[in-house]
């Protein structure tokens, strides 16, 4: 097994990994030591079947069933389904809705974004996998939150110590108020969308996470902070809120053109930290069929509440 550094400084290409059956206790420690470490691990060509995709995801923890219940695989509900595949003019497509950004319809797009922030048991992380991609679009993004934290101004820093950002989901990109482009906008809802807004007032009431972690395993600080379903900072007046949470979401903005980009590949698996790492999907055009699917990885660093 070999590791290669991805261009943008973080994240590891790993190359040679055996998936055809488990793995040994040796290659399970080294790779849950490199997930720690780099944040994001890419496997080119290695996910070839459902049974290796939770294989190499159960290296990284325990695997949850994910919020989203609406796109559970059948009779693998530890697979969640989150492909497109175009359908006739109307008002709905089937998983993954439909915007307009900066003037290009996109289905499955998606703002920069921490898995499962708006619930308290934070998601450890994730496994993606790529079973049929697009002729172009469609890549995911990654944004390294440790280096997010350490370009803040010191002033920023010294502001967000020991704070509370609250988030509310809201499954309509276009209505979060600190992640999206002015010009995003939804064209065509989907069914399980449809499903998940029904559903938000009884099943996700706001929480509250801190705005900086300690990476338990070295030390590093991160900006634990999501764009994305940021709604306020408990304790602080809503102007004073809406101010602070727009320094952190154009501090991230600006920073998103040292994250990495995946171009995916049939057969490729990405694993991400996210705790650590924010992501984002670039969507895909209305007219191509972007097959994906993921596992959510298990894990509570036990400072997630009920806001």
């Amino acid at each position: 097994m070999r590791t290669r550094t991805l261009p943008v400084g973080f994240g590891l290409e790993i190359e040679g990994l055996d998936l055809s059956g488990p793995l040994d206790e040796a290659t399970r420690t080294t790779l849950r030591g490199l997930f720690v470490d780099a944040g994001v691990l890419v496997f080119r060509g290695a996910g070839t079947t459902p049974e290796a995709h939770i294989e190499l995801s159960r290296v990284f923890g325990d695997l949850e069933l994910h919020s989203n219940r609406e796109a559970w695989v059948e009779d693998c509900p530890e697979l969640i389904d989150i492909s497109y595949r175009p359908v006739a003019d109307g008002p709905e497509t089937g998983v993954q809705p439909v915007y307009e950004v900066d003037g290009v319809p996109l289905a499955g797009w998606l703002a920069w974004h921490t898995d499962q922030c708006f619930i308290p048991r934070l998601s450890r992380g994730g496994v993606l996998r790529a079973l049929q991609v697009p002729t172009h679009f469609g890549r995911t993004g990654f944004m390294d939150k440790i280096r997010l934290h350490d370009t803040l101004d010191e002033s920023v820093r010294a502001r967000i110590v020991d704070q509370r950002v609250v988030y509310r989901f809201e499954p309509r990109m276009d209505r979060n108020r600190h992640a999206v482009p002015r010009t995003a906008r939804l064209l065509r809802s989907s069914a399980a969308m449809d499903s998940l807004v029904e559903r938000l007032e009884r099943d996700f009431p706001p929480v509250s996470h801190p705005l900086v972690l300690t990476q338990r395993e070295t030390g590093r600080h991160v900006l634990n902070f999501s764009p994305c379903y940021a709604v306020g900072i408990e304790g602080m007046a809503e102007n004073e809120a809406d101010e602070l949470l727009s320094v952190l979401s154009d501090h991230c903005a600006a920073a998103a053109e040292g994250a990495y980009f995946h171009d995916w590949h049939v057969h490729d698996l990405v694993a991400w930290d996210n705790w650590r790492m924010l992501h984002q999907a670039e969507g895909c055009p209305v007219d191509e069929t972007r097959l994906m699917h993921r596992t959510s990885i298990a894990g509570d660093y036990d400072l997630g509440a009920f806001a």
